[in-house]
């Protein structure tokens, strides 16, 4: 097991693995983009960005601005 913190709140995943992995393993869906460790992760990377022990990983929802 690795402890993480998503969103803030410390979480385990069973093993270091790709950042699609580890979005699936914790559930996330919807419309969001991705931070690891304060930086965006572009989509198109999920498969090849791996998450490790004592990441940050903060899921940002858009915000509908005027």
């Amino acid at each position: 097991m690795i402890s993480i913190t998503f969103n803030g709140e410390p979480r385990q995943l069973p093993a270091a693995m790709p950042l699609r992995d580890a979005l699936a393993a914790l559930n996330a869906s919807g419309d969001f983009a991705a931070a690891l460790n304060g930086q965006f992760v572009p989509r198109s990377r999920y498969a090849e960005q791996n998450i490790q022990a004592g990441d940050q990983l903060d899921l940002l929802s858009p915000v509908a601005g005027g």
